[in-house]
């Protein structure tokens, strides 16, 4: 829904129908950001016409909220819901549980039988969870499915879940686990080439040998022991997928509702960048994410992520200028109140993602969202996202709470429009995964120095 104010602008400006808004143009103008068709004028005098109807209904001049959601169709619950469960199994802590694995193939058959040729017996996606009973041999591995059933599916698509600090003790489990990594191996009397061959492992095959030395390795057999060449033995491990839960990664919050925020901005990215800080946007962070949940990927060293809100039609360009002239990319939080044709056009967003700045919300309002009801936050949440993604054609996933404003109940309505993170006002400089609907940041006041930035990112 627009407000009056925005309407009455709209239908003034409507008045010159080519030439933009009527402004008499300088020697020092630039070319004007939009100008006007006949087609816009009759859409301004249809939204002019549904805000007056509004009006003789409500008594009201103008509802700061959007349209309810229960005028969105299904189809589009289904293309803005799609990344709700995803970024659910990014937030939540990494499984305990030492014998789940995860697929990390785009899909995975499980088999009846330990070979491809056997019968299938349901098939999985990348990032489904399969308990592993045990592994057949280094290829093969028998797994339980979330349904019970049973099966074999092969061991490199699979990938055992842990975290940085249980990756050294879960490895130990495996210590002393070798495969045949050869067609086959013969297993002997003794060590020596001419003893007698009283059996085979097949190629794959899981031994724990009993000891070992530069040549042959001493194995049990069954019920007996033998010896194998050890050139034929690798070291098993399964693969494992580790995915980081805690990161210390700073994130500045600069608001342009201060008079000092620009000036602050530049000097302490100059600062920063002297002292070697990597500066990251919120989108760099989310590809990040996306690419742990397949494989161990880390963020640079001495990272920090710079979040800018308050931005409007007015500030944009000079915010966007000033860091591109240091050559520092950062995020800026929009409010959709101030996203249209007399606010941050959509040329100038386009500008901005070209320009390699990221474009994420911050609500409809800019109220604290505390204070509004269930209805009005899902309004908030998912229809600005609506709004900024149509205009980018880019996945908006981060929120920035106005003032702060952040409790149980305003994180569950931002997962539930699709946000993956949340940006609140908590000085601290690292998180863990369950808090990334409640980031900490640090809001930067006009009595903050160069040097209490440093030591902020530094942790000094």
């Amino acid at each position: 829904m627009l407000s009056m104010r925005f309407l009455l602008a709209l239908i003034v400006c409507s008045a010159v129908v080519l030439s933009g808004c009527g402004r008499v143009q300088g020697p020092d103008d630039v070319e004007e950001e939009f100008t006007f068709t006949a087609e816009d004028v009759v859409r301004f005098r249809e939204l002019a016409q549904q805000a007056r109807s509004r009006e003789s209904e409500t008594g009201t001049l103008g509802i700061p909220y959007l349209e309810p959601l229960d005028a969105v169709s299904d189809d589009d619950d289904t293309v803005y819901f799609s990344l709700n469960e995803a970024h659910e199994d990014m937030r939540a802590d990494t499984d305990t549980d030492a014998e789940v694995y995860r697929v990390t193939n785009e899909f995975l058959n499980v088999r009846t039988e330990s070979r491809v040729t056997a019968s299938i017996v349901k098939r999985l996606v990348h990032g489904d969870a399969v308990t592993v009973l045990d592994f057949t041999d280094a290829a093969w591995a028998r797994v339980k499915l979330s349904d019970g059933k049973e099966g074999f599916v092969a061991q490199r698509y699979i990938a055992r879940l842990t975290t940085d600090a249980r990756l050294p003790e879960e490895k130990k489990e495996f210590d002393g686990m070798y495969f045949v990594d050869f067609g086959f191996v013969n297993v002997r009397r003794s060590p020596d080439q001419q003893s007698e061959k009283f059996g085979e492992l097949a190629g794959q095959a899981i031994v724990r040998p009993i000891s070992m030395d530069s040549v042959w390795a001493r194995i049990p057999f069954q019920g007996k022991e033998g010896y194998v060449a050890r050139q034929y033995l690798s070291p098993f491990f399964p693969n494992f997928l580790v995915r980081q839960d805690v990161y210390t990664l700073p994130i500045l919050q600069y608001s342009l509702t201060e008079s000092h925020g620009i000036d602050a901005l530049l000097s302490h990215t100059e600062k920063l960048r002297g002292q070697g800080v990597t500066f990251l946007t919120f989108r760099d962070f989310y590809d990040v994410l996306l690419r742990q949940e397949k494989r161990d990927v880390r963020l640079p060293p001495r990272g920090v992520l710079i979040a800018i809100s308050g931005v409007t039609g007015e500030n944009v360009r000079e915010v966007s200028d000033a860091l591109s002239s240091v050559g520092v990319r950062a995020t800026l939080f929009l409010s959709t109140k101030n996203v249209g044709l007399v606010g941050v056009t959509e040329k100038m967003l386009l500008t901005l993602l070209a320009n390699g700045f990221d474009v994420q919300s911050e609500g409809h309002t800019g109220e604290d969202l505390r204070s509004l009801t269930d209805s009005q936050l899902d309004a908030e949440f998912l229809q600005s996202r609506r709004l900024l993604e149509d205009l980018t054609k880019k996945t908006v996933f981060a929120v920035l709470y106005p003032s702060g404003g952040v409790n149980e109940r305003v994180m569950q309505h931002a997962a539930k429009a699709g946000y993956l993170l949340g940006v609140g006002s908590v000085p601290e400089r690292a998180f863990t995964r369950s808090q990334f609907l409640r980031l900490p940041s640090y809001l930067v006041s006009k009595g903050m120095t160069e040097d209490d930035i440093v030591r902020i990112v530094k942790g000094n």
